[in-house]
């Protein structure tokens, strides 16, 4: 419960005290349609509890006569500094076993760098915070094609960010587990975590996010970080690390131009997609959706599970009859959640037909696809009737590893065939 209370007193303030207590006797209300006061209370049998109101704990912001550490904010009205440092918790920070970090110097000797190259890797000082052009950027931006339509921007962080986001990743986000339903990115769980909830199941939703990384905005970041102890200024700073906003001529520059539709989720700061830390990231800001996803599926008797952005339910053959009234109600809890469904990639699957979840055949066991296995079982004879260079038709760097991956993954869904695979590999000759 603290996660959810620490965010909800980040995004809404603390709740007001009642102004009395409500079983102390009869009292006035006002009838917000007629403007008639009425009596209502344990006297008149309607006992009613007091609207839960939040006020802004910016107001309870410490006010300094001067500047208590570098970057400290200033309130635009008055001009007085704010103390956005002295509101961290520690008890969450000892919790998880993090740092104690209150003020962006704390952060940057944490991260083993001057305060002056954290400010640059932020763009604090840039106007809106945001890199003027690609040169300045601190992400490499490539546009590639989605599987489907449309197209998606792969943002890479340059060596010094990404230094910087390995130490955030390791000495942060690893210490802070995602819900027991996320399958994707986590250590110890996998593909095959991600399908065997579904095996022998009669029926199988799968659903996807749309836009998935850039869907996760700057302050629902710096809200996990809040969640966790850090104080405002450090969840901040921390929050402007791990996202990333391009330039605003990035759809005319040298990348690939992309359509202004592709280009919209990326015009506000964002999880970039390609950066280290953001899969953790993602991962924490969809706790809340898996909570209430998981507490959906087992009011209607079914499995759960999500591997980034693809959902997955099943069930019995009573699922069928429900579906018409479950899926609106997945619908409902995903929007308000502040993600969106992709219902181009919405799919119901029956047993009578191939289910396959993450890439996993499903039916009666894990295993991998008949097609997947033959496709790579010819490159294989080919490599070993033909020579491996004849086989590289996508000019992979090391297609030796590249193999060696496939073959582990075949192995890992079905032993017999992995090493069948395996011993057609060792035949081999790589002179060829």
């Amino acid at each position: 419960m603290g996660l959810f209370a620490n965010l909800r007193n980040l995004l809404f303030g603390a709740p007001d005290p009642p102004s009395q207590d409500v079983t102390s006797g009869p009292r006035e209300a006002v009838d917000p349609f007629t403007g008639e006061h009425n009596r209502v209370g344990p006297e008149v049998g309607q006992e009613r509890l007091p609207p839960l109101r939040y006020r802004s704990t910016l107001r309870k912001t410490p006010i300094t006569g001067g500047v208590t550490y570098a970057f400290a904010h200033r309130n635009p009205r008055t001009g007085d500094w704010l103390d956005f440092s002295s509101d961290s918790d520690a008890r969450w920070l000892d919790y998880y076993g993090l740092p104690h970090l209150k003020t962006p110097q704390d952060l940057a000797d944490w991260l083993e760098m001057p305060l002056g190259r954290l400010v640059w890797l932020t763009h604090r000082l840039k106007e809106g915070m945001r890199p003027q052009s690609e040169q300045e950027s601190h992400y490499h931006y490539c546009w590639v094609k989605k599987r489907s339509i449309g197209d998606r921007l792969i943002e890479s962080p340059k060596p010094l960010l990404k230094d910087a986001q390995r130490r955030v990743l390791r000495g942060i986000l690893d210490r802070v587990p995602p819900h027991t339903n996320a399958h994707g990115f986590v250590a110890g769980r996998s593909i095959l975590s991600n399908a065997r909830p579904h095996v022998g199941r009669r029926i199988l939703l799968k659903l996807d996010l749309e836009n998935f990384y850039p869907s996760v905005r700057f302050p629902r970041v710096a809200a996990i970080y809040r969640s966790l102890g850090f104080s405002r200024e450090v969840g901040i700073w921390l929050a402007r690390l791990t996202t990333s906003i391009p330039p605003h001529n990035l759809a005319r520059s040298g990348t690939r131009l992309a359509s202004s539709v592709a280009y919209s989720p990326y015009q506000t700061r964002h999880l970039p997609q390609g950066a280290p830390t953001s899969p953790a990231l993602a991962n924490l800001s969809a706790y809340s959706l898996d909570v209430r996803l998981t507490g959906l599926a087992r009011a209607f008797d079914l499995n759960y599970t999500r591997y980034a952005d693809d959902l997955t339910f099943s069930g019995s053959h009573r699922f069928g009859g429900a579906l018409r009234d479950f899926i609106p109600l997945v619908g409902e809890v995903i929007n308000s959640e502040r993600f969106r469904v992709n219902r181009r990639k919405r799919k119901i699957v029956r047993d009578s037909q191939r289910q396959t979840v993450t890439g996993v055949v499903v039916n009666s066991k894990p295993n991998i696809s008949r097609t997947d296995f033959d496709r790579l079982k010819a490159i294989l004879y080919n490599c070993v009737k033909h020579g491996p260079s004849t086989q590289n038709h996508d000019g992979h760097e090391n297609f030796a590893d590249h193999l060696r991956g496939s073959i582990a993954h075949v192995r890992h869904l079905n032993r017999a065939r992995g090493d069948h695979l395996l011993e057609m590999f060792r035949r081999i000759d790589w002179d060829r």
